[in-house]
């Protein structure tokens, strides 16, 4: 089993770059796909980008390429989300998530840990 716990969101005007951790403690952190997720109130929760358990591999949702980066520290356990650019689309409350897997997947039934979420608000 393992705990995620999110951090870095806020307030940011449009344009603007936020930078979101998510620290990882329990069984060894290089052993899950990594995965962000966001929601907003009334839809379903929506992939926004994941990397591969060594890193090398990552994966975007098309609304976010080019702007936002995922990452990964295995040594300090943690996982990021580097957001550039921001739009007030981007609003909502952003979720970590692991997957015991190989595979790097994009739905969210298949990730099986998740953090409690942290708001990012993007103001135009």
């Amino acid at each position: 089993q393992v705990q995620l716990v999110e951090s870095g969101g806020g307030l940011v005007q449009a344009g603007g770059s936020l930078r979101l951790s998510c620290a990882a403690s329990g069984r060894t952190f290089s052993s899950y796909v990594m995965g962000w997720f966001r929601q907003t109130p009334g839809k379903e929760r929506e992939f926004v980008a994941a990397i591969s358990r060594s890193g090398l591999y990552t994966h975007y949702a098309d609304s976010v390429k080019g702007r936002f980066t995922i990452s990964r520290d295995n040594a300090k356990t943690t996982v990021y989300l580097q957001m550039n650019s921001l739009k007030p689309e981007d609003t909502a409350v952003y979720y970590c998530a692991a997957d015991e897997t190989v595979v790097v997947r994009t739905l969210a039934y298949e990730y099986d840990y998740w953090g409690q979420g942290t708001q990012v608000t993007v103001s135009s």
